[in-house]
């Protein structure tokens, strides 16, 4: 009834029958992506779960603007993707939109201050003159002051993330999209990065969507979109996870 439609006009994102395909040179076709259907609210904590090759990284791509559905509908605060001119995306993706991966993707041979300063330089609303203290900020959030000015190259694996997240949350997006964060990280390491994600949502309300091999990030998410050759195969609310939490957190990759 209305309801649900009321309720869908709230949405930050939504997707209704997003196929994605790659076309080689040849023209053969190879399709990645079928009939996604999702919403998702602003400020939740959701994680795509599946395994490699299900199209998790895909999705990903499209709902960060950094791909485009082959067909179907992708619509960002109720706009439609396919009627954003050039301009209109860039911005998004300056201003919006956030990710972490899991190789960190940091630069090398630059210091914690100079990687966390990079997205707030291309920042179109921004003045230089709060840069830095923007900058200090989000180092500040990830436990990182210490190392603002210590080359990324002399920083343990768990602290490089730290840094792409305190890279990622220092333009305030609406939305962090989180690409197997924890992916190169020990099992410790990786629940420390899974925690401060969930931090990061509870202090500032980002929307965080991450995809994930890694069975603690269920604990800490409102909804997981199960993902299988391309398709959802369900989506559960975390009450509903058929798996019980205790035994996420008894298991070893």
């Amino acid at each position: 009834g209305d309801c649900a439609h009321e309720e869908m006009k709230n949405a930050l994102i939504q997707t209704e029958g997003v196929c994605k395909s790659y076309f080689s040179a040849g023209g053969m076709g190879t399709d990645v992506l079928f009939d996604i259907n999702l919403t998702i609210e602003k400020g939740e904590f959701v994680s795509i779960m599946g395994p490699s090759g299900s199209g998790k990284s895909t999705l990903m791509h499209i709902l960060g603007f950094l791909d485009t559905a082959t067909e179907g509908v992708y619509l960002y605060k109720n706009n439609r993707m396919k009627e954003m001119d050039e301009d209109e995306l860039a911005r998004i993706r300056a201003t919006e939109v956030s990710f972490v991966f899991q190789s960190f993707n940091l630069l090398p041979r630059t210091t914690v201050m100079e990687n966390v300063l990079l997205p707030l330089l291309y920042h179109p609303v921004i003045p230089p003159a709060a840069r830095q203290e923007l900058a200090l900020r989000a180092i500040r959030s990830v436990g990182l002051e210490d190392r603002a000015t210590y080359m990324t190259n002399q920083l343990s694996g768990g602290q490089q993330q730290r840094v792409a997240i305190a890279r990622a949350m220092a333009n305030s997006p609406a939305i962090i999209l989180a690409d197997e964060p924890t992916g190169n990280l020990d099992l410790g390491t990786g629940r420390e990065i899974i925690d401060l994600l969930w931090k990061m949502r509870e202090e500032s309300g980002v929307t965080v969507i991450a995809s994930t091999h890694d069975m603690k990030m269920l604990a800490k998410s409102d909804r997981v979109v199960w993902i299988r050759d391309g398709r959802i195969e369900r989506i559960e609310k975390r009450e509903d996870l058929k798996i019980s939490i205790g035994t996420i957190e008894g298991e070893e990759e």
